[in-house]
Order: C-alpha cells, then structure tokens, then sequence
C-alpha cells in the first residue's frame, strides 16, 4: 500500500488543526453565552466582574478566529501549491506523450521506409534469381548442345 505524500499528510495535518480551532471557538462561545446569563451582582443584575469575564471570553473568541482564519489561509496555500504541482505535472505529461507520439510516428516512417526497401530488393533478388536460372539452362543447354555436336563430328 502506498504512503501517502508528504503534501498530502501537510494538509491533512493543517486540516487537522482548523478543526481543532474551529472546536475550541465552538466551545469558548458557549462560556461566553453562559458568562451573558451570569448575573452574581445584587437584585441579580450583572458586575462589573460578570461583564470583563464575558469581554475576556469575548476577546479570547476573536484570537481564536485570527488565528483560524491565519491557518485556512495556510490549507488554502497547500490546495493551490497541490493543484499547480497537478498542473505542472499535466503539463510534463503532456511533453512526454507528445515525444512519444514523435517518435512514434518517426519509427512508423522509418518502418515503412524499410518495408519498402525490402519489397523493392525482394523483387531484384527475384530477377536475379530468374536470369541465373535462365543463364544456368543457357550454359547447359549450350553444353549439351556442344557436347551433341562434337559426338557427330567425332561419329563422322
């Protein structure tokens, strides 16, 4: 099984993280609904105590959504960095297979090239094997011619 890339496991990890900040700015905004209900001072009217609590909360929230949007930006940054290195990758592919297809087509060329020439001596080859088969029955026919007429003359 294939480990996965280290890009893969970067942006796994930074996702990860926005969710883990997204989970603590989930749980800090509930203290700070429950600090708004928080009423300790007389008659149950809020303190100065109750209202900093929820002004802390609320400042602590707003860290927390700096620092999410800070770290989506970084995951955003791996998404764009993973699809230009797609893209280069395509683009590479693209090379390659047009080079193939290149000499490919070169080889095809080339093949047909040499079909041709091979058709072209198989035919010499033919001719000349027919004319050694005639100059072969020439030679022997003009022996046995020869050898005929000196039986003749010899007979004579």
């Amino acid at each position: 099984m294939a480990q996965p890339s280290p890009d893969t496991t970067g942006y796994e990890k930074q996702r990860q993280k926005v969710n883990e900040l997204l989970t603590q700015r989930s749980m800090r905004f509930g203290q700070f609904d429950e600090s708004l209900n928080k009423r300790t001072g007389i008659f149950g009217l809020k303190t100065k105590k109750d209202m900093q609590a929820s002004i802390d909360i609320l400042k602590q929230i707003v860290l927390t959504d700096n620092y999410i949007f800070k770290e989506t930006k970084a995951l955003l940054d791996y998404k764009e960095f993973e699809k230009s290195q797609i893209a280069d990758q395509a683009s590479e592919f693209d090379v390659r297979i047009n080079g193939y297809i290149k000499t490919i087509s070169k080889l095809q060329r080339e093949q047909e090239r040499l079909r041709s020439d091979l058709n072209a001596l198989e035919k010499a080859n033919q001719l000349n094997k027919g004319l050694a088969v005639l100059f072969g029955l020439a030679f022997g026919g003009a022996t046995v011619y020869i050898l005929v007429s000196r039986q003749k003359l010899t007979k004579a």
